[in-house]
């Protein structure tokens, strides 16, 4: 097993790492809207969805993987009248490829996010 973590995405903010490989497989941590230096993006739906995907391509590139690695995605949203929103931008990184996905409804996400989300990635480590 191999802990993942990079400057270019934001450090846990709790006792969990930004990711783990084991078994030819990167598994992330949920990723919400941080920047890399820990600042909450409070934008729109969009503008959050954008920091995540750019946290998760930066935990993918130190695990050796990309987006076009994903098999599964779980995405965790706060209302789900902004899912066509999401969806939106979602599409707009996974065009070609498309993992398997669930997209759930939450109370509440650290931060007051509206959105969280993990990926499992085939990597070559």
């Amino acid at each position: 097993m191999k802990y993942v973590a990079t400057d270019k995405a934001p450090a846990a903010i709790g006792p969990y790492s930004q990711g783990i490989i084991a078994g030819g497989l990167f598994y992330s941590s949920g990723q919400i809207p941080l920047t890399p230096s820990g600042d909450f993006i409070q934008g729109s739906i969009e503008e959050q969805t954008h920091q995540v995907f750019a946290n998760l391509k930066a935990v993918l590139q130190e695990a050796g993987s990309s987006l076009e690695d994903v098999i599964k995605t779980t995405v965790f949203i706060k209302d789900m009248n902004d899912f066509a929103a999401l969806n939106e931008v979602y599409g707009s990184y996974f065009s070609e490829h498309k993992p398997a996905r669930s997209t759930v409804e939450v109370a509440r996400l650290p931060k007051d996010a509206k959105v969280e989300i993990e990926v499992i990635a085939k990597t070559a480590n």
